[in-house]
């Protein structure tokens, strides 16, 4: 194998595949990254069976040819490489040699033939959306995904398409996140995704127009991005009914600034450290709301105007869990609904109706803090 390429080009390319090397396998060609040269174009895959990744380059390819290199090692040494073209080449007793420009390296290559394929996807694309906007909606759920392994199912985002609508839902029992956008599809798909499968997709995603195209089999989901392609196991089992537990009916409305309420809860929390609960309460009255914490370490009492609709309330939060989603909305001003000190919150954007938030409150006994 032999073939010169762009340093900046193919070190981007190693930065994508090597998301999907998790270093936890027990198959060493798995922390390897496996580099395929033929025809014009260089593709290098990284894989831990799971999730795969796979990033095509534009390459002066001399002799065709395929190996597996390390995946920390080759991707150190081309980022420390000067910005200009790269020779690499397969050389006697296993190895590979890298030139650029004065820089010179060896390092032992594994055999290809060790590495395992990529599940066969037909590419009879299901539908497309802007990358800007399917990023957006990852960065609005992701952060909701259970990390406790006891429920697998919750590890993953509920990728929901109908009613030409494209809607991501993730919960971890705590609170609930839901983003819907238009789409032009008429299919009815549901599949759960990995959390961490959308969390390297949406690193690979970039702020454009520009689609991405998204196929969905029985057991995978693949994305495909410009030169770059993503296929991912999909998680088995049922989600949860997620309409279900979100509430419709409210006693309680309250308009606030986000950004207001998003500084005033954050300070409070400095206070909220002890324990594992950062609870920071909440006494909603005619037209302000006063969000109050106190530990060992001191007090903290905020104050922010509202307009309230509705009867005044006392209710307490894990503040995290508040400062997560408020931190990922976009609008100046945000509803909040509530049912009682002890029925879930219920987020929500002012004007664009693209995100339902629900929040879990921590029962405390009423005070007249």
């Amino acid at each position: 194998m032999k073939f010169i390429c762009e340093k900046n080009i193919l070190q981007e390319a190693i930065s994508n595949v090597q998301k999907a090397i998790t270093g936890k396998s027990t198959m060493p060609v798995l922390q390897g990254i496996l580099l395929v040269a033929k025809d014009s174009e260089v593709t290098l895959i990284g894989s831990d069976i799971d999730l795969s990744i796979e990033a095509k380059i534009t390459a002066e390819v001399i002799e065709e040819g395929s190996v597996v290199l390390d995946s920390k090692l080759f991707g150190e040494i081309i980022r420390k490489l000067p910005n200009n073209t790269i020779e690499i080449t397969t050389d006697a007793n296993n190895a590979i040699k890298i030139v650029c420009q004065k820089s010179y390296a060896t390092i032992i290559h594994m055999n290809s033939d060790d590495y395992p394929s990529l599940p066969n996807i037909i590419e009879n694309m299901i539908f497309s959306i802007s990358q800007k906007v399917l990023k957006n909606m990852m960065k609005g759920t992701i952060f909701a995904v259970a990390q406790d392994e006891t429920r697998p199912i919750l590890t993953g985002v509920l990728f929901e398409i109908k009613d030409k609508r494209l809607n991501l839902v993730a919960l971890d029992g705590y609170r609930v996140a839901f983003r819907s956008e238009p789409v032009d599809n008429d299919s009815f798909i549901t599949a759960v995704i990995p959390g961490k499968t959308l969390s390297e997709v949406s690193k690979i995603l970039e702020e454009t127009d520009e689609p991405v195209n998204i196929t969905f089999t029985p057991n995978h989901i693949l994305f495909n991005i410009g030169k770059t392609k993503v296929i991912s196991r999909l998680l088995e089992g049922e989600f949860i009914k997620y309409n279900s537990i979100i509430p419709e009916e409210y006693n309680l409305k309250i308009t606030a600034k986000r950004s207001e309420l998003l500084n005033c809860i954050e300070r409070a929390s400095l206070m909220a450290k002890e324990g594992n609960t950062n609870l920071v309460k909440f006494n909603i009255e005619e037209d302000n709301m006063i969000i109050t914490s106190n530990s060992q370490l001191g007090k903290s009492r905020e104050e922010i105007n509202i307009i309230l609709q509705g009867e005044p309330l006392q209710i307490a939060f894990n503040s995290k869990y508040l400062i997560e989603l408020l931190k990922i909305m976009e609008e100046d001003e945000i509803l909040m609904e509530f049912s009682s000190g002890v029925n879930p919150c219920v987020v929500r954007n002012k004007e664009k109706n693209n995100c339902t938030y629900m929040v879990l409150p921590v029962r405390i006994r009423a005070t007249n803090n």
